[in-house]
């Protein structure tokens, strides 16, 4: 096992307040910012890495195999049957950057917030485009398996379902900033793992639900503004009382 380190050396992920380069801030550590001003300081601009994890490998695997599927359907520019059962005159939307775009380490969707000098990046599973409005659709693959069937009001209410919209309202947020014409519904393929089979035997069947989502953007600028000057800090804010890494750097601290 090689030395575990705590901070991080890539010099383009700290913030740097007298640069005027514009810095790199991903939909994910906007949402450790919403979590925790604290731990998001740290990380962006002290540079204290977080202890890493295994990936996900079934829910990537799933996210794969849903990508080929409707890339298929994409290629013939045909409805994919879940747009059908649900009477969705949709078709996979195509363009040359999609590739780009589902990939956040080759580019993702971005644009610069010329206010913040902050430059919004994130990577999106799919998009769809609407025949009947000429709207693209933002959709979000999720997998899990829960003992419980999937309802829409259930799953948008899941407080921990919360980041999910949020991850939902920045993609929007940053394709209208591209200029494109976004629907204000998106959509979550929820894949869940059924546990009813009585055997195993090699396999795991899915229950595919989808939920539509009508994103809501409106906090977004503001909190980009909250944002920037939450880095300019020359220290890092208060602890928060909700955040489990805070409590548990607080109590490895205060133990020693």
């Amino acid at each position: 096992m090689k030395e575990a380190a705590s901070f991080r050396v890539r010099k383009s992920s700290f913030y740097d307040k007298e640069s005027s380069i514009p810095f790199k801030v991903s939909r994910s550590k906007i949402s450790n910012f919403l979590s925790c001003k604290r731990c998001f300081y740290l990380d962006r601009v002290v540079g204290l890495k977080e202890p890493s994890m295994p990936g996900w490998a079934l829910n990537t695997t799933v996210d794969e195999l849903l990508k080929k599927e409707f890339d298929e359907y994409r290629k013939e520019q045909k409805s994919h049957p879940m747009m059908i059962k649900h009477n969705l005159n949709f078709i996979p939307f195509q363009h040359k950057d999609l590739d780009t775009w589902r990939n956040s380490l080759k580019g993702g969707i971005s644009y610069l917030d010329e206010k913040t000098n902050l430059i919004i990046h994130g990577g999106v599973d799919d998009i769809w485009f609407d025949l009947d409005t000429k709207k693209i659709i933002v959709v979000d693959y999720k997998a899990q398996s829960t003992t419980y069937p999937v309802s829409i009001q259930s799953y948008l209410n899941s407080g921990w379902h919360l980041s999910y919209k949020f991850q939902m309202d920045i993609y929007v947020h940053i394709l209208r900033k591209m200029n494109f014409n976004v629907s204000d519904v998106s959509y979550f393929y929820v894949c869940n793992g059924e546990k009813t089979n009585t055997k195993f035997e090699n396999k795991m069947d899915f229950k595919s639900t989808l939920v539509p989502y009508k994103v809501d953007t409106t906090w977004i600028e503001s909190k980009l503004t909250e944002m920037k000057k939450v880095l300019n800090l020359d220290s890092p804010p208060d602890i928060v009382s909700t955040c489990e890494k805070c409590a548990y750097l607080k109590g490895g601290k205060n133990y020693f």
